[in-house]
């Protein structure tokens, strides 16, 4: 198998298909433990590398929830995503400590956290675990919720704001 085609294959456009149900129910059987956090990710950069790193070191998998264009369009307003899902989720999948990534069309992960039934439920700092979407059904189930701090000074509204003042 070639490389693109590996990165390609870590790449979920519908989370509700047999092949992501028949993955998840692998993992069970194998007792991996599965983290999921999720995000839009728009304009990767040095905040999301090091925050994903973190989160995969907190179990066997990695499953990165990834907002579609239309769901980051309503969250962060005109003009967004800057890049398109295809390209967002390949190079989230291309990072070695990324499982797979689930793309979903909802304003909320909620969907996709109640089909994964993660071990670990991750956001970043700027969260508490009270408000997190799906901390109670992972809770309920026995499993963690966490969080990360970011790293400061990097975030896309950040790295786009620059680009403007120039």
């Amino acid at each position: 198998m070639e490389k693109l085609d590996i990165v390609k294959s870590k790449v979920y456009m519908d989370y509700s298909g047999m092949e992501f149900s028949h993955l998840l129910a692998f993992w069970r059987f194998k007792f991996r433990k599965v983290v999921f956090t999720n995000g839009c990710f728009d304009i990767l950069h040095r905040g999301h590398v090091e925050y994903l790193a973190k989160a995969a070191q907190e179990g066997d998998i990695l499953v990165v929830g990834l907002n579609d264009d239309a769901s980051v369009s309503r969250l962060k307003g005109a003009g967004r995503p800057v890049q398109d899902q295809e390209s967002r989720a390949l190079l989230l999948a291309s990072l070695q400590f990324v499982s797979v990534v689930v793309l979903f069309s909802e304003d909320t992960p909620l969907n996709v956290i109640k089909l994964v039934q993660p071990d670990v439920l991750i956001k970043g700092a700027d969260y508490t675990v009270g408000n997190i979407v799906g901390s109670d059904i992972v809770l309920a189930k026995g499993g963690e919720v966490k969080t990360i701090e970011l790293v400061e000074g990097f975030s896309t509204s950040s790295i786009l704001n620059k680009v403007q003042l120039k």
